[in-house]
C-alpha cells in the first residue's frame, strides 16, 4: 500500500501545483473575500471528484471527442462568469469598505461546480491517475484506498497553502491587492475564452 500512498501524494502535488482556473479561482476569492472565506473551498475536490471518478474509471478508455468539447465550452462560459464576479470585485475595490460576505457553502459549491465543469480532472483520472487507482484497487482495495487517501491529502493541503500564501500577499496593502485581484480576473477571462476556443475548434 506504501507504494500506492507515496504515488498518490506525488500526483496530488502534480494537481494543485498546475495552473489551472480551479487554483486561480481560489486565488480571486482569497483576494476578494479573504483567506478564512476561502479556505473551506479547498475541500471542493472532495464533493465534486467522486463522480469524475467514478465514471473516469468506469469509461477508462478515452473521453470521447463531443463530450471534451461540450465540456470545455460548459467550463468556459462559467470561468467567465466567474472572472466577470472577479473584475466587479477588482473595480469596486474599496480596503475601507468590509469585505463581502458570500457564505461559506457558497464558496465551496461554486468552487465545486467549476471543477466539474473543468475538462482537466476527466483527462486526468482517465489518462493518468484512473489506471493507476484501477490497478491498485484489484490487486486489493487498501491499494487503492492508500492512493486516494495520499492524493487528496496532499493535494488539499497545496491548495490551502496557495490560499494562505496569497492570504497573507493580500496583507501588503490595499494597491498590491488589487492590482492582485486584477490580475486574477484577467487569468480567469484567459482561461474562459481558452477553453471556449478548444470547445468550438475540438476535432
Amino acid at each position: 500500500m506504501w507504494i500506492y500512498l507515496l504515488q498518490g501524494i506525488g500526483y496530488g502535488l502534480i494537481a494543485a501545483s498546475q495552473p489551472g482556473p480551479f487554483q486561480t479561482y481560489l486565488i480571486s476569492q482569497t483576494l476578494a473575500r479573504g483567506w478564512k472565506r476561502t479556505l473551506p473551498a479547498a475541500l471542493a475536490p472532495l464533493i465534486s471528484d467522486g463522480p469524475i471518478i467514478l465514471i473516469c474509471v468506469l469509461v477508462l478508455s478515452q473521453v470521447p471527442a463531443w463530450l471534451q468539447g461540450f465540456l470545455y465550452i460548459a467550463g468556459g462560459l462559467f470561468i467567465l462568469y466567474l472572472a466577470y464576479g472577479a473584475y466587479k470585485a477588482w473595480k469596486n475595490f474599496n480596503q475601507s469598505i468590509p469585505i463581502t460576505e458570500s457564505g461559506t457553502q457558497q464558496n465551496v459549491l461554486k468552487a465545486a461546480l467549476m471543477n466539474v465543469l473543468n475538462p482537466n480532472p476527466y483527462i486526468f483520472w482517465t489518462l493518468v491517475t484512473g489506471p493507476i487507482l484501477l490497478n491498485g484497487w484489484r490487486e486489493t482495495p487498501f491499494n487503492g484506498i492508500g492512493f486516494l487517501a495520499g492524493f487528496y491529502m496532499t493535494m488539499i493541503g497545496s491548495l490551502a497553502a496557495i490560499i494562505l500564501v496569497f492570504g497573507i500577499a493580500a496583507r501588503l496593502g490595499p494597491k498590491v491587492n488589487r492590482v492582485l485581484l486584477g490580475i486574477s480576473a484577467i487569468v480567469l477571462f484567459a482561461f474562459g475564452l481558452y477553453q471556449l476556443g478548444l470547445g468550438f475548434f475540438q476535432k
